[in-house]
């Protein structure tokens, strides 16, 4: 993070970049076994989506879209930032650091997190997702925080568990319906 001259305890952190560089499809593309062909196939159709593998370069958290961008919202504005971000057919794509895939559930677990509540999906070793494509095109894909660099920062298990059990339980604290059998009495009169 950089600091305002002359003001060295107010951070400032640069803008996501929301178009994907070179330098950030080289990094995407390093996670294939051969990178420079997966590359120059990709930059010849930009406009195209490609699928890339997990567990090398980068893990992949997928969220429900609502819940992601609550997600994003909280790690730029109390959090560290985030890495890079795309929306896929309604849902959030989250880049980790790898061995996010495996940890994640686990610390979910320890904290408790149902299975009858909406958990992450995590993509690690021996996956692959759809990422957007290099060029902004119409589709069901879109980078939010498109990567920018070789060496992006990527959040790790334990970031992505501070964002989503905050984003989460913000989620369900504000959609939660009322039990309608429940005796309710105004006690705001009460001498």
């Amino acid at each position: 993070m950089t600091t305002l001259t002359g003001c060295p305890a107010l951070e400032v952190r640069p803008a996501p970049a929301t178009r994907i560089t070179h330098e950030g499809a080289a990094w995407l593309t390093s996670a294939c076994t051969h990178p420079r062909g997966a590359l120059a196939v990709w930059e010849e159709r930009p406009a195209t989506p490609a699928v890339l593998p997990c567990g090398v370069a980068f893990d992949v958290v997928n969220v429900p879209l609502v819940l992601g961008r609550r997600m994003l919202d909280l790690l730029w504005a109390e959090g560290p930032g985030c890495g890079p971000a795309a929306v896929h057919r309604g849902r959030l794509l989250l880049f980790a650091a790898p061995g996010t895939a495996h940890r994640l559930p686990a610390l979910l677990a320890w904290e408790e997190w149902g299975a009858d509540t909406a958990a992450p999906i995590c993509h690690g070793p021996g996956d692959a997702v759809t990422v957007p494509p290099l060029v902004e095109a119409p589709g069901p894909s879109r980078w939010l925080v498109a990567p920018d660099s070789r060496r992006p920062r990527l959040p790790g298990p334990d970031t992505l568990l501070w964002a989503f059990l905050h984003a989460a339980r913000l989620q369900v604290s504000i959609f939660r319906s009322a039990d309608r059998d429940a005796n309710v009495y105004d006690v705001s009169r009460r001498r």
